[in-house]
């Protein structure tokens, strides 16, 4: 897109307002924050978490190292690999640079990270490693409704109690601090950033548009180093590890192991990331209907 094309999208770009780009993976997020980053002035910021682990740049699709140097980019592969990053420790990073100076871009496909920011997040304490570990029991020998079961009313009530994620993260809640997660949720700072206060901005693309960029774009990653990149964790690799959340990490692991060829491997994590992509595509016409969309010039919309 020209600067003329970018400026008559949105008019409302200034030297100074925050800019909130969300959109599914593939989608061409990256790209466009580069280029108002390059036209307008401003930081790229992620929101996305897994493009915070740093031994994954390319697996993940985090901004290349020419594209770096084209605009300052922040928060991009700061985590090792074996460290948890939660919506809070995202939310404390990223609030300092709201106020550094230059233009925030925060850009990414994790809408519980946007949420956060122009809603507010309760400050939850840090969950105990033994409330932790008891839940993944529970989990795994009882099930997911063992954990609902135990819930106070007031959060089961308002959670979706057949995400098993939720459920666990509700239940370690309750049972670290005493109070259950409706409670603190209900007293929820006031948010970072108001929706109000930005240029928001949601991709809206064609289904087979994006698929296909889905599909094109595994095997660049294959082609350029994602291979190397978990080979390289093949000495520490775990399944629990906070970074084998990437899609195709754990394929690639059986692929270097031997245990499936590096054609299932593209077929597998090809349909997961555009399974991944349909519930953020969800997720975003659900939570994010007052936000400006956009849709890239070449993303002719043939699907929905």
């Amino acid at each position: 897109m020209t600067i003329a094309g970018l400026a008559a999208h949105f008019p409302a770009l200034d030297s100074h307002t925050p800019v909130l780009i969300a959109g599914p993976t593939a989608c061409g997020k990256s790209t466009l924050a580069l280029q108002i980053a390059e036209t307008y002035g401003g930081v790229v910021i992620n929101a996305d978490a897994i493009q915070v682990y740093g031994a994954l740049r390319c697996l993940t699709a985090r901004p290349t190292v020419e594209d770096e140097q084209k605009a300052p980019h922040l928060l991009y592969g700061h985590i090792a690999y074996d460290q948890p990053y939660s919506v809070g420790q995202w939310l404390r990073d990223v609030t300092p640079l709201l106020h550094g100076g230059e233009r925030p871009i925060i850009i990414g496909g994790t809408g519980l990270y946007f949420q956060a920011l122009t809603q507010g997040l309760a400050d939850i304490p840090q969950i105990s490693p033994q409330i932790v570990a008891r839940s993944e029991q529970i989990l795994a020998t009882a099930g997911h409704r063992a954990l609902a079961a135990e819930l106070d009313a007031a959060t089961a009530a308002r959670i979706d109690l057949h995400n098993p994620m939720r459920v666990q993260r509700a239940w370690q809640v309750l049972n670290s601090t005493g109070r259950g997660l409706a409670a603190w949720q209900d007293g929820t700072p006031p948010p970072a950033l108001r929706v109000s206060d930005s240029l928001p901005i949601v991709f809206d693309v064609a289904r087979d548009w994006l698929n296909q960029r889905i599909e094109t774009r595994f095997e660049s990653m294959v082609k350029g180093g994602a291979v190397d990149e978990i080979r390289a964790l093949l000495p520490v690799w775990s399944p629990e590890l906070p970074c084998a959340k990437a899609i195709g990490a754990r394929q690639l692991v059986a692929y270097l192991k031997g245990e499936i060829s590096l054609e299932t491997v593209q077929s597998e994590a090809t349909i997961a990331t555009q399974q991944f992509a349909k519930r953020q595509r969800t997720w975003f016409r659900s939570k994010m209907a007052d936000w400006h969309t956009y849709t890239p010039s070449e993303a002719a919309r043939t699907t929905p």
